[in-house]
């Protein structure tokens, strides 16, 4: 054979490999720790599902039912800085295994209470703000661990991806079994699933190879790194405005999530499943989404994406709150679902395309402070309101505010088009999103 034809032949051989979709599981470490995430995130999106069940159940109150949500993002959003100094001084390995065991505990505690139906809603409460707690310190090693555990960093787009995929797939098929198994055999089933489900992670984490861990030299002064950022944020109004509507967006309309079980057992006079099937739904809609994402291409106009997503989630909350039945329901939760993902995601592409390196990740904790900062008290808000007005009026409301803030921003913000650098980017902000989600 010919040396020209050995060349073409290794040519095609590579470009095969690139279009594997799979070709990050080449990476043993990051294959063992998406095996463990797998089953994890499944048992989460059941713990979740459970918890606003049993609140809702519990006290028949959409304002408890806010209260639940607030109780355990809102100590996520007041320790997150401390949880990224923290991840980026220690071990990341050993954080995780950490957290990941501090929350099996406070799954087990969460299914002994439900088996002994011996509890008040205030227990679960508490413990939704440790869990809360330790998630502060638990994402921000999660995230950046693909990083390190991908040895060849032509697949980390890959892996993102595939992680990506994975959570979205779990908010599928969770909540759906979730409402299944609450209906069969009871809530403190659901606790149980989850707390093994931890089990499969910490066993991940255990058998990864990685070098050893080196602790950074330097460590600056957190205040001076943070003042320098809003100094910066000052000098560039435009990124100001995104973090705006993303505040808008976390306060007024994304807390619709908070109202579904009141939709489900109140409104469509259903159980559980009711529940976990319009969850699943949403879940669906979510993958369609990050499928949509993965298929933009270069010179795409994210502003455009942006604004018309925001609208499209609009029309997809009103049509949800008008619809007279569950089965009418599905489709708009999926339009939810697949709209819901994308503002977020297309803002912090922008973000990154506008900011400088140097002061990238600093403009992105003010981001994550202010959009989990705000979403917690959205739901608080929207929990009080639709026990006041019901909660079909509350998510038309919703749905009004999210095409009155399309309407609004889109005269200050200017087209900002993708390039090939800005795909990665998008990858990373849709991976970020999905795992805060």
């Amino acid at each position: 054979m010919s040396k020209s034809k050995l060349s073409y032949s290794r040519l095609d051989m590579i470009q095969a490999e690139k279009r594997n979709a799979f070709r990050a599981f080449r990476n043993r470490n990051y294959a063992l720790f998406f095996c463990g995430q797998s089953i994890s995130q499944i048992g989460t999106w059941m713990q979740r599902t459970a918890v606003s069940w049993v609140i809702y159940s519990t006290t028949h109150s959409a304002s408890m039912l806010g209260l639940a949500v607030f109780a355990q993002q809102f100590p996520s959003f007041l320790f997150s800085l401390l949880g990224g100094i923290v991840s980026d001084r220690y071990d990341r390995r050993k954080i995780l295994l950490i957290t990941q065991t501090a929350s099996l505990i406070q799954s087990i505690l969460l299914a002994v209470l439900t088996f002994t139906n011996h509890y008040v809603v205030w227990e679960i409460l508490l413990l939704s703000v440790v869990l809360g707690i330790v998630n502060a310190f638990d994402t921000p090693a999660r995230q950046p661990m693909v990083h390190e555990l991908v040895s060849n960093k032509e697949d980390i787009v890959n892996a993102l991806a595939l992680n990506s995929a994975m959570v979205n797939i779990a908010r599928l098929i969770g909540p759906a079994l979730s409402g299944i198994v609450l209906q069969s055999f009871g809530a403190h089933t659901c606790f149980s699933l989850n707390a093994f489900s931890f089990l499969a992670v910490i066993a991940s984490l255990l058998l990864i190879k990685l070098p050893p861990f080196t602790p950074p030299v330097l460590k600056k002064k957190v205040t001076a790194e943070l003042s320098e950022g809003f100094t910066y944020l000052k000098q560039t109004p435009r990124i100001g405005i995104i973090i705006i509507l993303l505040m808008c967006m976390a306060l007024f309309v994304l807390p619709y999530d908070t109202l579904m079980p009141v939709f489900a057992k109140t409104i469509f006079e259903g159980n559980a499943r009711t529940f976990g099937y319009i969850a699943s739904a949403i879940g669906f809609g979510s993958i369609i989404g990050s499928l949509y994402l993965a298929s933009l291409k270069r010179d795409t106009d994210l502003t455009g994406i942006l604004l018309i997503s925001i609208v499209v989630l609009g029309i997809g909350l009103i049509g949800f709150s008008r619809c007279p039945s569950f089965y009418w329901a599905i489709p708009f939760a999926v339009i939810i679902g697949f709209a819901a993902l994308t503002p977020m995601t297309a803002s912090i592409t922008i973000i990154q395309m506008e900011a400088a390196a140097h002061m990238r990740g600093r403009v992105m904790s003010y981001i994550a402070m202010a959009y989990f900062g705000m979403l917690p008290l959205g739901s608080l808000l929207a929990g009080a309101v639709s026990q006041k007005i019901a909660a079909p009026v509350t998510m038309l409301l919703q749905g009004c505010i999210a095409i009155v803030t399309a309407w609004v921003f889109s005269r200050y913000l200017k087209p900002e088009k993708l390039n090939n650098e800005n795909l990665e980017e998008l990858q990373e902000a849709e991976h970020a999103i999905v795992e805060e989600a």
